[in-house]
């Protein structure tokens, strides 16, 4: 550790999960059940982007299907089978596979674990001001405003609570 008490280095499956299990106001944030995220990017101060190591038990979603508009997305597939679900269809994964979504590109994406095993990953994005994060099958929409997430729906009225 350093002065700042921010370490130089650690185990990843050490680090201790995101509290909160998702930022998804509901009825959507009970859909993410079986996901947890550890923050690593956030252990050193990353501002330009955020890692995390995310396990998913068996059924468990990574994310409601979705788009950005300004970030770009990057994960690895550390252990386990699940399924890239794109508006292309559906691509399974294992171990060593990796995959990127350009922010801007009209291609919503989400990971789903239908094996009998956890799948483990890592996930790279940047936080770009301003994102807009669109949900092509829920009535939902997300603007990254100050550093946090605002729920909508897709016509504009606020989700409460968020």
């Amino acid at each position: 550790m350093t002065e700042n008490l921010k370490p130089v280095a650690i185990i990843a499956e050490e680090a201790p999960s995101r509290s909160k299990r998702s930022v998804y106001p509901e009825p959507f944030a009970s859909r993410i059940i079986g996901r947890e995220k550890k923050r690593l990017g956030d252990l050193f101060s990353l501002s330009n982007f955020g890692v995390n190591l995310t396990r998913l038990v068996p059924g468990a979603l990574s994310a409601l299907r979705h788009t950005h508009s300004l970030q770009d997305e990057f994960i690895y597939i550390l252990e386990g089978t699940p399924i890239l679900i794109t508006d292309d269809g559906e691509t399974q994964l294992h171990s060593g596979m990796c995959a990127g979504f350009k922010s801007g590109a009209d291609n919503g994406h989400q990971l789903m674990n239908r094996s009998n095993e956890d799948v483990v990953y890592l996930e790279v994005g940047d936080r770009t001001a301003s994102d807009v994060v669109t949900y092509p099958d829920d009535d939902l929409q997300a603007t990254l405003i100050n550093g946090n997430w605002q729920f909508s729906h897709k016509d504009g009225t606020p989700y409460p609570n968020t």
